[in-house]
């Protein structure tokens, strides 16, 4: 079993101080009288081991679930980190392989909702072009695929003095379109994947169709994620004054490859309520309260103020 070694905001903190059963009642008490559902961003250290993977992966749900979480979130490429362009190509599945029909029965057994935040997903024409699509996918707690985002932006970057090479377009599809917000029990949640953190244009859409809480499953390099991670995720929830949970890939998942982990969950203000961390597997549990979300864009209205979108195009047109 993992050790959850996570640091937990105030209003999740009391999680890791009781014991297992005086936990679930202290939770089920709080959850009957505010109401307020409970999120689990996780934290883990995928290999090219997709058994492992899943084995590891089922336990931190199997916990989450136990800690009274409603719904649970997963990062990118929860199913496996190959070694390879070779080795990540063959790992790949479609959605109706053994990796999601796994995790549809996992979710059906618990009642728990997933959120799998990228996926190796074999393209439409994968017969001819051997390509895979970056899925970001959410499955209800009946164990039914309920939506599917494909990454649109890939992370095609060249940093020699970071130690940093990384092309994913040279096996990854783009996804063609954005999806619409999920109805989930946590609230409405827009779906990103990773490098997506990097464009508000993308948040901002979704908050503009109704989204409550953004999620950017992710695998940041190390030295990406030292320098930027926690400041784009707080300003994806300033701007759009939504919630925003971030799974995390965390430590070494071969001689090639590491990643940064602090999984984190931030409130539409830009308080980080819970940080994983950046040595090991873990979770962070969360309590969504929607009335922080009206609240803050009641008392500070930014959408309003926004002007139309000719106003920011002006200058193009000058």
């Amino acid at each position: 079993m993992f050790t959850v070694r996570c640091i937990l905001g105030t209003s999740a903190k009391y999680l890791t101080s009781l014991p297992a059963q005086r936990q679930q009642i202290k939770l089920q008490n709080r959850m009957s009288t505010l109401l307020r559902p409970v999120a689990a961003v996780c934290q883990v250290t995928a290999t090219p081991d997709k058994k492992a993977n899943f084995s590891a992966c089922k336990q931190l749900v199997e916990e989450a679930k136990g800690r009274g979480a409603s719904m649970v979130f997963l990062p990118e490429a929860f199913d496996y980190i190959g070694s390879s362009r070779e080795e990540t190509l063959s790992l790949s599945e479609s959605l109706t392989g053994d990796t999601i029909s796994q995790y549809s029965q996992l979710a059906r057994k618990l009642e728990v909702w997933l959120s799998l935040g990228g996926f190796h997903e074999r393209g439409h024409n994968w017969e001819s072009d051997r390509r895979i699509y970056n899925s970001h996918i959410i499955i209800n707690d009946k164990g039914e695929i309920i939506s599917v985002y494909r990454k649109s932006h890939l992370f095609d970057v060249e940093l020699p003095e970071k130690g940093v090479s990384l092309k994913e377009s040279a096996f990854t599809i783009p996804g063609p379109t954005l999806v619409s917000p999920v109805k989930t029990p946590i609230g409405k949640v827009g779906l990103g994947i990773c490098y997506d953190l990097r464009f508000p244009e993308l948040s901002l859409a979704l908050q503009r169709q109704g989204a409550d809480i953004l999620t950017y499953p992710s695998a940041f390099t190390v030295a990406t994620g030292a320098a930027h991670w926690e400041v784009l995720l707080r300003a994806r929830a300033i701007e759009t004054q939504c919630f925003v949970l971030a799974a995390a890939q965390v430590g070494r998942h071969h001689e090639k490859r590491s990643s940064y982990g602090h999984a984190l969950a931030v409130d539409p203000w830009g308080e980080v309520l819970g940080d994983c961390g950046g040595e090991k597997p873990g979770m962070v549990l969360v309590e969504i309260d929607l009335e922080k979300v009206s609240s803050t864009r009641r008392n500070m209205p930014v959408q309003q103020h926004r002007r139309n979108t000719d106003f920011y195009q002006s200058l193009e047109k000058s």
